[in-house]
């Protein structure tokens, strides 16, 4: 009898040890999959229009997902990534050894996801008659060895030469500064702004700037922003890094970034910290996959997973 009381009472107590442990399951666990549920991300702000356009999709195809995306710079999204304020981020840059390290010492291993292969789009004021400037031209503009426009061009009404950034901390400026091997400071010509709009805006008011955006902000025409955008300003072709003396000029189109003549390029990732199959590893993949790669070669720029076919045109 005593040995059946004992038998009832472990049976009880595994009951109870059961039932709390079913309430204490991460909700993020039983209620949220790779289609469903609500996540914040964050998105270098070079890709907004990108971000809108993958999550308005597939938010349309997934009625239970629910992403809400901040835009801030490189360094801003990367911070909250670090800190667990995000689980996603869509950036320019992957992470550090250093910081690979940090989040594996808090049992995290993030997954890098390469989506797309962008390029920095060099844009000038519609009065400006020089949109063609040689690979060379430019590395001197940004270690200060060229400052006016008499210098690229001599026949120039222009003075000096403003060069505006998206923001002080974005990836734009560093992917400069690296493509150049600038380890002081830039020029004191040039200037930050505080997102891609406001770049915009600089070069239109002023004829002397010379503004550096992401492609995909100027790209697609039928988009409103896109077409607005250019309806502003014009973008400059620019000679290959490799033979910044021929008489070819290529412009930021995804053919010239898939055969690498366009000198400009650099690619475009998600990283993820997810500890299981959640909204996020839904929202890589889709964007990995081939409707999300459709989209980016919609923006402007090459998807990482999807051939792009090149046409060679003859002239007679």
């Amino acid at each position: 009898m005593n040995l059946l009381k004992s038998k009832t009472g472990i049976q009880l107590i595994g009951v109870i040890i059961l039932l709390y442990s079913c309430n204490m399951t991460p909700k993020k666990f039983t209620d949220e999959t790779p289609t469903r549920g609500t996540i914040k991300i964050a998105v270098d702000e070079s890709y907004q229009l990108l971000a809108d356009a993958e999550l308005y999709t597939f938010q349309s195809i997934y009625k239970d997902a629910k992403v809400n995306p901040i835009y801030l710079s490189g360094d801003s999204i990367l911070k909250l990534f670090l800190e667990d304020s995000v689980r996603i981020i869509i950036s320019s840059t992957k992470l550090t050894e250093n910081e690979v390290a940090y989040l594996r010492g808090k049992a995290i291993i993030p997954r890098t996801t390469k989506i797309a292969y962008d390029a920095l789009a060099f844009i000038v004021n519609k009065s400006n008659p020089d949109s063609l400037i040689r690979y060379n031209t430019l590395r001197d503009i940004f270690t200060g060895k060229t400052s006016k426009w008499k210098q690229i061009n001599p026949q120039s009404k222009l003075s000096d030469i403003k060069i505006v950034f998206d923001n002080p901390g974005s990836n734009n400026v560093k992917t400069i500064m690296n493509k150049f091997e600038i380890t002081g400071s830039l020029p004191n010509y040039c200037y930050s702004a505080t997102k891609n709009s406001e770049v915009v805006s600089f070069v239109e008011n002023n004829p002397e700037a010379i503004g550096i955006i992401s492609v995909n902000w100027i790209s697609d025409p039928r988009d409103s922003i896109s077409h607005s955008f250019l309806s502003k300003i014009k973008v400059i072709s620019v000679t290959s890094e490799y033979n910044s003396e021929g008489s070819e000029f290529y412009f930021p189109h995804p053919a010239y970034i898939a055969n690498k003549e366009y000198p400009f390029i650099r690619e475009v990732y998600t990283i993820n910290r997810e500890t299981f199959s959640g909204l996020g590893t839904g929202l890589t993949s889709f964007i990995a996959g081939d409707s999300g790669q459709r989209i980016i070669l919609k923006m402007g720029m090459l998807p990482a997973s999807m051939p792009v076919r090149l046409v060679e045109i003859k002239k007679n």
